[in-house]
């Protein structure tokens, strides 16, 4: 006979997107798949699994970061916001609005994570330079748009009041 363990649970209490979120989740769930399959937050998007490519950064009490890579119950007591969240609030107008008129968009499957880590570098540092920009952007991976596009969107969104 073969006994197969029921996953432990853990309630975690967390703010998402502005609004407090309460949840029992198994212990081993991943912060992106709470996002995606328990709160139906899809813009944030597994793709290597492993933290290489940044599809799935997501802001964890105001820093990037790669919910793959980050268990649920350690996000308990603080503040996620996912690109769902910076769209609601419309303070990123200027980061979306760079990143399409600077044709820094083609598939999209990457510009979530890529506009989030944009914020908290704008957040950070109002008008980078461009190595400031590399560097807060180095974790993420574009396979369509190319790297000059991006870097010319966050300079833009960087200088718009």
């Amino acid at each position: 006979m073969i006994t197969v363990e029921q996953p432990e649970y853990t309630e975690i209490q967390l703010t998402v997107n502005g609004t407090s979120v309460k949840h029992c989740v198994p212990t081993h769930m991943r912060l992106l798949d709470f996002l995606r399959d328990e709160l139906r937050l899809t813009a944030a998007k597994e793709s290597c699994g492993e933290g290489e490519c940044g599809a799935c950064t997501v802001l964890l009490n105001s820093k990037p970061v790669n919910s793959c890579l980050i268990f649920a119950v350690e996000a308990d007591g603080s503040e996620i916001v996912t690109v769902e969240g910076l769209d609601q609030a419309g303070e990123s107008e200027n980061i979306f609005r760079a990143y399409l008129e600077e044709h820094a968009v083609q598939c999209g499957f990457c510009i979530p994570g890529m506009v989030v880590s944009t914020e908290a570098l704008l957040n950070e540092e109002s008008e980078p330079d461009r190595e400031q920009i590399k560097y807060a952007l180095a974790g993420n991976i574009c396979r369509c748009t190319g790297y000059v596009k991006i870097i010319n969107a966050v300079e833009a969104a960087g200088r718009r009041p």
